[in-house]
C-alpha cells in the first residue's frame, strides 16, 4: 500500500467526508434534540391498547408529543392528533405551546387547530391522527 498521501486525494477525502455530514444533517436522522418527557404510560400503544394519555395531561391551547401521535387541546374540551413527523423533512416535533405544534429541525410551525402551517419552511399541514377520548383517557381510535 502507498503510504504517500497526494495533496489531491487528501482534498477529495475531506470534501467527500464534509459532503456526507450535510447529508446527515438534513436527513432528519441526526435530530439530537431531547423531546419532553412523556407522561406517565404514555408510550402512545397501538390502537385498542391503552391510554395513550388522560385528559388533564393535554393544557388547553397547547399538547403532548407523545411516540405516534401528538395530541393537543385547541379548545376547552376538543382533542385532536396530528403525526408528530413534520412535512418538510421528516424530522420529529417536539413541543407544543402557544397553539402551534413546533418542529426543532427548520423552525416549522403548526396549528393545532387543523395542523396546518402557520409558519414555514414546512408546506404541508400535518395528518391528523384518529383519537378517542373515552372518559379522561385519550387512545388511538
Amino acid at each position: 500500500m502507498d503510504k504517500n498521501v497526494t495533496r489531491r486525494h487528501a482534498i477529495s477525502v475531506a470534501a467527500l467526508a464534509g459532503a456526507g455530514v450535510a447529508v446527515a444533517a438534513c436527513s432528519g436522522g441526526g435530530d439530537t434534540t431531547a423531546a419532553p418527557a412523556e407522561p406517565a404510560g404514555s408510550s402512545a400503544p397501538a390502537a385498542g391498547g391503552g391510554a395513550l394519555t388522560t385528559t388533564a395531561e393535554v393544557p388547553v391551547g397547547g399538547g403532548v408529543v407523545l411516540g405516534e401521535v401528538v395530541v393537543v387541546q385547541p379548545e376547552a374540551g376538543t382533542f385532536k392528533g396530528f403525526s408528530p413527523t413534520c412535512t418538510h423533512q421528516g424530522c420529529k416535533v417536539t413541543s407544543v405551546a402557544d397553539n402551534q405544534i413546533v418542529c426543532p429541525c427548520h423552525s416549522s410551525h403548526f396549528s393545532i387547530a387543523d395542523g396546518s402551517v402557520t409558519s414555514g419552511p414546512a408546506t404541508r399541514p400535518l395528518p391528523e391522527v384518529p383519537i378517542k377520548v373515552d372518559g379522561t383517557n385519550i387512545t388511538l381510535a
